[in-house]
């Protein structure tokens, strides 16, 4: 038999459609002329010519961003934060979360309580540096990895979905002799696929777009993240370096504005490019938070 709509269910289903239209034009469009703009003429860019399509086509901006040694460099230093990041952020996270989603735990709900304090309280961006400093942190890679490392709102997304797995397998593995640490990464975390890959997604994306912890703990700038990189090319208009011009010439101006819209395509593509194949996982992780046991 089939189910005839009604008018207020058409209505409401044709209005939920256009909403969901506009939502992804005004989302998409600022990528979209991010992108036309740096492929077009820096002189088209200058007069505010470019709406939608590329105007004077021009890869002359890329050529430019990406023959400048800087941008490697913090393209392999924001590679490695991000990497190593969020396998040190998934590896405490995990052994954080676990036991706390054993109901049998000692003091469960003392941690519990401890745990949920930060997220209303912090210590302030003043002691961080101090302990960051008196760590010996300063200008190392250790100073962008180790602060940050967990996530209180991650580790209870994770806790949660822990708690949702089947509690029948743990007891046959704890039968069968296995450790908590085996049960863990044998059993535990390969049914939490969704999880751990929406969670890690949380990570690595907060590594790959952070600027501020290296501006404050970073003095070397051969540390410096490709994030300080781009706000110095877009928020600071420091391309005279780049361009190889030390006045600001008309053509000088001209190439700057095309070079950052360029930077920012540049240093935005890899997550947009790596979200495709992780999009599964995302769509069943995303609900995490949402699990009831």
């Amino acid at each position: 038999m089939k189910i005839v709509d009604s008018w207020e269910d058409r209505i409401f289903i044709n209005v939920s459609r256009i909403l969901v239209i506009f939502v992804v034009i005004f989302t998409l469009y600022p990528f979209i002329y991010v992108l036309s703009s740096s492929l077009s003429d820096p002189t088209a860019v200058m007069k505010n010519q470019i709406f939608l399509w590329p105007i004077g086509f021009s890869l002359e901006a890329y050529k430019t961003i990406l023959g400048y040694g800087e941008l490697r460099m913090g393209y392999v230093n924001t590679v490695f934060y991000t990497v190593t990041g969020t396998a040190i952020n998934m590896l405490l996270t995990s052994l954080m979360a676990y036991p706390l989603s054993r109901r049998n735990l000692v003091f469960r709900k003392s941690f519990m309580i401890m745990i949920t304090f930060t997220l209303v309280f912090s210590g302030g961006l003043i002691p961080t540096f101090l302990i960051v400093k008196s760590l010996g942190m300063l200008n190392t890679y250790w100073a962008l990895l180790i602060p940050g490392a967990i996530s209180t709102w991650n580790v209870i997304l994770m806790k949660t979905f822990f708690e949702n797995l089947p509690k029948e397998l743990e007891e046959a593995a704890t039968i069968d002799g296995a450790s908590a640490m085996s049960i863990l990464f044998r059993i535990i975390l390969p049914l939490s696929k969704p999880a751990f890959v929406t969670i890690s997604l949380f990570y690595a994306v907060g590594h790959w777009n952070s600027y501020f912890p290296a501006m404050i703990y970073l003095q070397s700038e051969s540390l410096y993240p490709v994030q300080l990189f781009l706000r110095k090319i877009v928020l600071l208009g420091q391309t005279a370096d780049i361009t190889g011009g030390s006045d600001m010439g008309t053509e000088t101006i001209l190439m700057a504005e095309s070079l950052k819209y360029a930077t920012i395509i540049i240093v935005a593509l890899p997550i947009i490019l790596v979200y495709p194949f992780i999009q599964k996982y995302f769509a069943k992780g995303a609900m995490i938070g949402s699990l009831k046991g």
